[in-house]
């Protein structure tokens, strides 16, 4: 069976958002962290290289296999900020309608500017994404 190649590592956050190039996504990056942080009650974590992650959980494949991921992350990628969230985008139609410019596939949210949606909308989604999770979430 395969190992899952994205992980928890020690590398520092505010490291890597500092390294952003782009200043506008550099500082959207930045409130996306102050969001998630505010709905999870976790601090963020590298997730491999690239990867913006807060908190853990179990999560299990229809044919038995199991893992440990974040409970929701983000990762700031050349053309936009791409967010995770579990379970996938379509359970939140009611919400999504109302969030603004955005691209979606799965569970990930693409939105290339933070000024193109509305925060008070992007945090009930993460708040709710997270709700999804419940049980399943791995307490420390």
């Amino acid at each position: 069976m395969a190992e899952l190649k994205t992980k928890e590592t020690a590398a520092s956050v505010t490291a890597f958002l500092d390294k952003i190039p782009d200043e506008i996504q550099r500082e959207d990056s930045r409130t996306v962290v102050k969001i998630m942080r505010a709905a999870t009650k976790e601090e963020p974590k590298m997730w491999g290289s690239s990867i913006v992650g807060f908190g853990r959980r179990r999560y299990e494949y229809s044919d038995g296999r199991e893992g440990e991921w974040m409970i929701i992350g983000f990762a700031p990628r050349k053309s936009n900020l791409t967010i995770y969230f579990p379970g996938g985008c379509d359970k939140f139609s009611d919400l999504m309608k109302d969030l603004g410019k955005y691209k979606s596939a799965g569970s990930c949210l693409h939105i290339k500017k933070l000024r193109d949606v509305d925060l008070n909308v992007l945090s009930k989604l993460v708040k709710k994404s997270i709700a999804l999770v419940g049980s399943k979430r791995i307490r420390k």
